[in-house]
């Protein structure tokens, strides 16, 4: 089920962080690190009512921000439309429920409240070395817009964008 986060979801999702950050270590993604994300992060996310978390049975499988605000780095891309987007950001699975469709599930639901909201349009993006997160996008069906420098990084990130068809 999904849901709203709360404050108490927040140490959970700091230890699904902490354990993918380790992760991503082992193959020299630093898009995550021990200064970003923070629990402020995820603090003002729920503040917002933008923090979704993917929960079974008391466990947090996955969570997602969903929101409109753009890093201001978006304004240099071109991306496929001008609408007003909602945007995937701070999105991850816990490592006990991989491969088991949580990330797919986490991106449909993207989807459905953005139509919900009138909004017809996703933007996102990711490392250009965090493969799973790419791979993830791509196979659900978000395109690759372009590159962009962002955070300080040494490598690119890739933004993707999908226009949602209202079925």
């Amino acid at each position: 089920m999904i849901r709203k986060a709360t404050e108490i979801d927040i140490q959970k999702i700091m230890e699904i962080i902490s354990v993918t950050i380790k992760e991503m270590k082992t193959y020299n993604n630093t898009q995550w690190d021990e200064s970003y994300p923070q629990a402020i992060n995820f603090s003002k996310d729920i503040d917002a009512g933008d923090l979704y978390v993917d929960e079974l049975n008391d466990e947090i499988r996955g969570f997602v921000c969903i929101n409109c605000i753009e890093p201001a780095e978006y304004d240099h891309i071109d991306w496929q439309s001008l609408e007003k987007a909602m945007i995937v950001h701070r999105m991850a699975v816990n490592p006990n429920f991989r491969n088991q469709g949580v990330g797919l599930s986490l991106l449909k639901f993207s989807e459905e409240l953005a139509l919900e909201n009138g909004v017809s349009y996703l933007k996102t993006d990711t490392y250009s070395i965090n493969d799973k997160m790419n791979s993830l996008f791509k196979k659900f069906g978000f395109q690759l817009a372009e590159e962009m420098e962002f955070l300080g990084k040494e490598k690119p990130f890739y933004c993707y964008d999908k226009v949602i068809s209202k079925k």
